[in-house]
């Protein structure tokens, strides 16, 4: 059978469509995230992604792949070089989108710049997502031949797709390639959906009307004006917070002399979450920004934020009043009795919930890592008067529990390098010619590390002592360390700090790690941050992922409630009230689903009511007459450095 020429012609080019198109559908590689799986992922020889790529990186400063990834969950990028493997946890903003992401090539080359906290050393903004430092080895990046991208127990069965990897001298920014913009008119990943999300003002305005007819039920927790606990009077109090052993158990006790426990939140604000920074690097990312005067001040071309924007939709203009009266609404609904640090003054200051706070302008110095000057003339003067700023509006308020010191300081367990830092420092710099004349005495490694913990030392003696001062009868609440600190730190703190606070995010607090804490300092505990998030957002998973919204609540009593079993636990501070910005916070990028709070002004559902549920249960979990809530959840992970496994 002869076939007619026209139609001969036509299948012919349907044929060439058909593998153009397929030839289209394969300019991608492709690695699939398997959610049964610890660990899932797979290398990718750079020749077959990129030919004639380069093996020898010295001569370059970034490298930048061109991918896709259905989910905004944490994922390790490395490569493989003459030295081993080595790699960085990434998070995307645009997660379903194609994108150009410019990773600088000393994040593989060398250690985490100086910082004074550890969220500035390890996290590291770009404009399509943002790098976190932890793990991987660093060194020259030579005899690169592979790419190799992972994820620690996948949410979701995810796929990761790459086209391109390229090297660059000069940073050449950070590309969205899609036409659709990853951010809605309301706030939200525009990207994906979920149960709940709003898709019309009309949606929104019927949620807040309904929250606003909920009862705020205060009696159901007992709590005194201060939120102590009705039942357990102890004295008639000093008229300021403190701190009290009863039975081998420690408490704060409220200024009328009621046992109290601290159930907090930090960074209590109206409208927190929901900023838009670097603008003018992410044009097409926002699908409307909010108007002038709506979320967005024109003095700030490069900032706004939905959060404002949908508080005025919400309350109008002069939204500021209601909103905060709305925040305290929600906290007396739920049992939280406490205004953690990183809060607004405008929400603190009502003194109609106690509140901590952080002392400012102590001298703690980014290129010391966290450390400061102590050696410097006049550092006794300056701390003083440090001291005497962040305190003279709070001084006679018995609203404020105390105050911090600082927070996270990146120099624990890593004092060699910052003696190494010291050094490198210019020769008239006060801290380094004491160095000198204390290593002039012997140099060895002990005594490298016993310079750090006895300037730090002097450090929080000058800060208590000047607290003493300036503000009587308020709490030193001590550093909110990252994780734990040695047995020689904690003798240090022993007998300055009136409690030893610390952040640990892990599925539980370690009571371990407590007991230790507690035998060493005699101090009772604080815990200053913990959190816990999920993806379906749009947002990063949060320093502890689980499956659901559901399983943050569980998550939530599980952890809460194991802490305050532990005899020496009287405070904990969940981390925090809203949700980070979609887009990255400013500083350091950071963008978790770690919220209370969404960007629309709604509360969680479930975390809400885990939190109401473990305030009606806090006092007889930590009086020992009930046990905690125990439901560990088998798939959720923490932060910690990845296994060294990649399909298993």
């Amino acid at each position: 059978m002869i076939l007619n020429k026209n139609i001969a012609t036509s299948l012919l080019t349907l044929v060439s469509l058909l593998i153009f198109s397929a030839c289209q559908e394969k300019d991608y590689h492709t690695i699939y995230f398997d959610s049964s799986h610890e660990v899932s992922g797979r290398m990718i020889a750079l020749e077959d992604i990129s030919p004639g790529l380069p093996t020898n990186w010295d001569e370059y400063n970034y490298v930048v792949l061109e991918f896709m990834i259905t989910t905004p969950q944490r994922f390790q990028v490395g490569f493989t070089t003459d030295d081993g493997y080595n790699e960085l946890r990434v998070m995307s903003y645009v997660p379903n989108g194609w994108n150009k992401l410019a990773i600088p090539l000393r994040f593989y080359r060398e250690p985490p710049a100086a910082w004074h906290d550890l969220a500035g050393m390890y996290n590291q903004p770009r404009h399509t997502g943002w790098v976190n430092l932890g793990g991987g080895n660093r060194g020259p990046l030579r005899g690169v031949d592979s790419i190799g991208v992972r994820m620690r127990v996948p949410i979701g069965d995810q796929e990761f797709r790459i086209r391109s990897v390229s090297l660059s001298i000069d940073d050449p920014g950070d590309v969205y390639l899609e036409d659709t913009p990853v951010v809605d008119e309301f706030g939200q990943w525009n990207m994906g959906d979920w149960e709940g999300k709003i898709n019309s003002p009309e949606q929104l305005r019927e949620e807040w009307e309904a929250e606003d007819q909920l009862p705020v039920d205060t009696e159901q927790y007992q709590y005194s004006i201060y939120g102590g606990y009705l039942n357990a009077r102890i004295d008639e109090g000093t008229g300021f917070f403190r701190t009290e052993k009863v039975d081998g158990r420690w408490w704060f006790v409220d200024p009328e002399g009621y046992l109290f426990l601290s159930h907090g939140v930090n960074v209590v604000q109206p409208g927190g979450g929901g900023n838009a920074v670097r603008i003018d690097h992410r044009p097409n990312l926002w699908n409307e920004l909010p108007p002038e005067g709506k979320g967005f001040d024109p003095e700030q071309p490069d900032r706004a934020s939905f959060g404002i924007w949908n508080l005025q939709r919400r309350y109008g203009e002069n939204y500021s009043e209601k909103a905060i009266d709305n925040i305290f609404n929600r906290m007396n609904r739920w049992g939280l009795n406490t205004i953690a640090n990183w809060s607004s003054d405008e929400v603190r200051l009502q003194n109609r919930i106690p509140f901590m706070t952080q002392l400012g302008g102590l001298g703690i110095d980014g290129s010391l890592m966290g450390l400061a000057d102590v050696y410097a003339p006049g550092f006794e003067e300056g701390i003083d008067a440090a001291v005497q700023r962040s305190t003279e509006r709070y001084r006679d308020n018995p609203w404020l529990i105390g105050y911090f010191t600082g927070n996270e300081p990146a120099w624990r367990g890593i004092e060699l390098r910052v003696i190494d830092l010291i050094l490198e420092e210019s020769d008239d710099r006060p801290i380094r010619q004491e160095l000198i004349r204390y290593l002039g005495e012997e140099d060895t490694p002990e005594r490298r590390v016993s310079f750090v913990h006895n300037t730090f030392r002097i450090f929080i003696e000058t800060v208590d002592e000047a607290l003493r001062r300036h503000s009587p009868g308020h709490l030193n609440l001590g550093i909110r360390f990252g994780g734990g600190a040695q047995d020689e730190v904690l003798e240090i703190c022993k007998g300055v700090f009136d409690v030893f606070s610390f952040n640990t995010y892990s599925l539980a607090p370690s009571h371990d790690l407590m007991d230790r804490f507690m035998e060493i300092t005699g101090m009772p505990l604080l815990i200053g941050e913990f959190h816990f998030g999920t993806t379906d957002r749009g947002m990063s998973q949060s320093l502890w992922q689980v499956d659901t919204q559901e399983e943050r609540g569980i998550a939530y009593r599980h952890y809460t409630e194991s802490a305050y079993s532990h005899p020496g636990l009287i405070g904990t501070s969940y981390f925090q009230w809203p949700d980070q910005d979609l887009t990255g916070r400013g500083y350091d990028g950071e963008n978790y689903n770690c919220g209370l709070i969404d960007v629309t002004d709604r509360p969680y559902p479930y975390m809400a009511e885990a939190i109401s549920e473990t305030s009606r249960r806090l006092y007889n979990v930590h009086s020992g007459s009930i046990p905690p809530f125990e439901h560990a959840l088998e798939r959720a992970r923490g932060y910690e450095h990845i296994p060294d496994l990649w399909n298993e």
